[in-house]
């Protein structure tokens, strides 16, 4: 199994939004992909391939000393193998590397898989955004992983 990670490009958007699709209830637009990756100066996104395949992504956009986590998705298949571990380490390495010492994330109150992957980055708990999720209504757990 040959497994990269590498910068999203538009011509992966297709791969990515299949992904989008099968994962979220409100997934984002083709054109909010596009938008992203080729628009905003904020924005870095990353996926992962396996033999040549796009099996996951992750993004987040650099405010200041901050990056903000956006979105990370693992195609159905390929979730509990260690991918959605890559993206995240892939996230982590790359705000070290350029003195991005702040992560946040919103994350599902239902969604402990998710919010033990990111305590085990060193992610804690830091508050709820009530309602924060607009298709059902659901709490946000918000966490923080700050670099000292």
């Amino acid at each position: 199994m040959n497994i990269i990670l590498r910068e999203m490009k538009i011509e992966d958007i297709d791969q990515v939004l299949m992904i989008e699709e099968e994962s979220f209830s409100t997934p984002w637009s083709k054109d909010a992909f596009i938008n992203e990756v080729r628009d905003n100066v904020l924005a870095i996104y990353i996926v992962v391939e396996v033999d040549g395949e796009i099996v996951g992504y992750g993004g987040f956009w650099r405010i200041l000393d901050e990056a903000h986590i956006t979105n990370i998705a693992v195609k159905k298949e390929y979730r509990g193998k260690g991918m959605g571990n890559i993206l995240v380490m892939g996230i982590v390495d790359y705000c070290e590397k350029n003195n991005i010492p702040n992560i946040t994330l919103e994350v599902r109150l239902s969604n402990t898989t998710a919010q033990n992957l990111y305590r085990k980055h060193k992610f804690t708990s830091h508050g709820i955004r009530p309602g924060y999720y607009t298709d059902n209504g659901e709490d946000a757990v918000i966490m923080w992983r700050k670099m000292d």
